[in-house]
């Protein structure tokens, strides 16, 4: 079993679920709340995780929707409190890892959860107050058991961003057979969602050589393992690998994220049936070829680096091989082939581009993009 200190405790190995009961005892948990979703009760995963339980007294909402919710949050705390719990323990994809950590805000802290909006200035008004969460992710793409970030769909709205150390869940354990049930597309449409993480935080400017390194280990060990585990689904390495790089992709989020993200969640606020993680590799191949602008992705010869990560000889200046990489590898796993697929018109465009300037992924990106930026990516997109 690999045990990793870095940001958390992180367990990865097949059956680390077993470690449920002791982790609970270690973050001070004695009666926890499980959140998940109806899709991980249906396809059994709860009740293994149950299973791992065993004794510990525990309540379950299996309320999460495909993008948490304000009101969902709320639904959740009111169970939480009638069963009176006294942490979380999110089983499930991104969606309930970050349901879970709005709760855990809404539960200690007065107030809308808008209050706590990183775009709002509310990191600061998350105190240690908040309840502990273990994390045991089901999918492979947000990484969100190891980050300090949620991003939530509040009541008038907007998708937000909340951001404090003090959210990220006290243990992560990622056990591969959790995932070996998960269907094709959304094998594929998670693991693009992890490689877009590790693309996107090494391009982000900031300086952080270790946070680059994981990124791009992440992003190589991603590339050479999505096909596999999206067409072996039973393929315990693949899926190791995949949620390794999920892991990895949201160990570097420190660094930022960019105009990828900036799009997917005002796209998603606005229509929240769309998933994140497709969106992400939707736009993945625009975002590369207008980052190639970028003084920092240009000198640091970033496009180059990715560009081998993933096997290719190098990359163009203008990143017009990589971004065919990209859109060759969303069409070899049958994801959409753009925007358009997804039932997107032009119509939206101008909402969209209103959410991604304000977003808070929009200042990390490394060449600031305009209102027309965006919307040339969005028609490249499309």
């Amino acid at each position: 079993m690999a045990r990793i200190l870095y940001i958390t405790q992180i367990d990865i190995d097949p059956g680390v679920r077993r470690l449920l009961p002791a982790e609970c005892e270690r973050v001070g948990m004695r009666r926890p709340l499980v959140v998940t979703d109806a899709g991980v009760r249906a396809a059994g995963v709860l009740a293994q995780a149950e299973a791992a339980l065993g004794e510990v007294p525990h309540a379950v909402f299996d309320g999460t929707p495909s993008n948490p919710t304000e009101a969902a949050v709320r639904a959740a705390v009111e169970v939480l409190k009638r069963e009176r719990c006294d942490g979380l323990v999110a089983v499930g994809g991104g969606s309930s890892i970050d349901l879970a950590k709005g709760a855990a805000i809404a539960a200690t802290h007065d107030g809308p959860l808008a209050t706590y909006a990183t775009i709002e200035g509310g990191s600061a008004k998350i105190t240690e107050r908040v309840l502990p969460i273990i994390a045991v992710p089901t999918t492979a793409g947000t990484g969100s058991e190891v980050a300090r970030g949620a991003i939530v769909i509040v009541d008038d709205g907007r998708k937000l961003g909340f951001h404090s150390w003090h959210i990220v869940p006290k243990a992560a354990l990622l056990d591969p057979e959790l995932t070996l049930g998960l269907p094709p597309l959304l094998t594929a449409a998670t693991g693009m969602d992890a490689i877009a993480h590790c693309m996107e935080t090494f391009m982000a400017p900031a300086v952080n050589p270790p946070a680059d390194g994981i990124a791009l280990d992440g992003l190589a060990r991603g590339w050479a393992h999505i096909e596999r585990a999206t067409r072996h689904g039973d393929d315990l390495q693949a899926r190791w690998h995949m949620m390794s790089a999920s892991m990895q992709g949201a160990m570097a989020f420190q660094k930022g994220l960019g105009c990828v993200h900036s799009l997917s969640h005002s796209l998603g606020g606005v229509n929240p049936r769309l998933h994140h993680g497709t969106l992400n590799a939707v736009f993945l191949p625009a975002v590369v070829r207008f980052n190639a602008g970028a003084d920092t992705v240009r000198e640091g010869e970033r496009l180059q680096r990715m560009a081998r990560a993933i096997g290719l000889a190098g990359c163009d200046a203008a990143g017009t091989e990589l971004a065919e990489a990209l859109r060759a590898m969303n069409q070899r796993l049958g994801l959409p082939s753009g925007l358009s697929a997804m039932g997107v018109t032009r119509e939206l465009f101008e909402r969209v581009i209103d959410g991604a300037l304000a977003d808070h992924c929009h200042k990390t990106n490394p060449r600031l993009a305009s209102r027309e930026d965006y919307r040339r990516m969005l028609e490249e997109s499309l």
